[in-house]
């Protein structure tokens, strides 16, 4: 019996990210975590965890990067939150245009709370 996890989904694990699903087989990758903090708002340092996770993946060669959409849950059926981060927003802090800062907050820009 292989209970091993691998890939993007394993590495998000070990960043302390609980992933209730990744699909990456389309254009774009689809997240979907269940938060440590299930309080009002989703937790910065959780997405950046989470983020942390796809940039080390480009830096290392093994992830091409597309847009990525999550879905922050609190618990099953309750969603928290939706982020997303643009493929190019990758490239850009992969070949130093962007600052971490700078990528960081056009991600937090992208963050809806509201009417969820």
């Amino acid at each position: 019996m292989n209970d091993v996890i691998s890939g993007l989904e394993g590495e998000l694990r070990s960043n302390g990210i609980n992933v209730e699903s990744l699909d990456t087989a389309g254009e774009t990758v689809e997240l979907v975590y269940l938060t440590a903090f299930p309080d009002v708002s989703v937790n910065h340092q959780e997405m950046g965890r989470a983020l942390s996770t796809f940039v080390d993946a480009v830096e290392h060669g093994e992830w091409n990067p597309t847009r990525v959409e999550a879905t922050v849950l609190r618990h099953e059926e309750d969603v928290q939150g939706t982020w997303y981060a643009e493929a190019e927003w990758f490239r850009q802090y992969a070949e130093y245009d962007i600052t971490g800062e700078e990528f960081s907050a056009r991600v937090i820009d992208t963050l809806s709370e509201d009417d969820l």
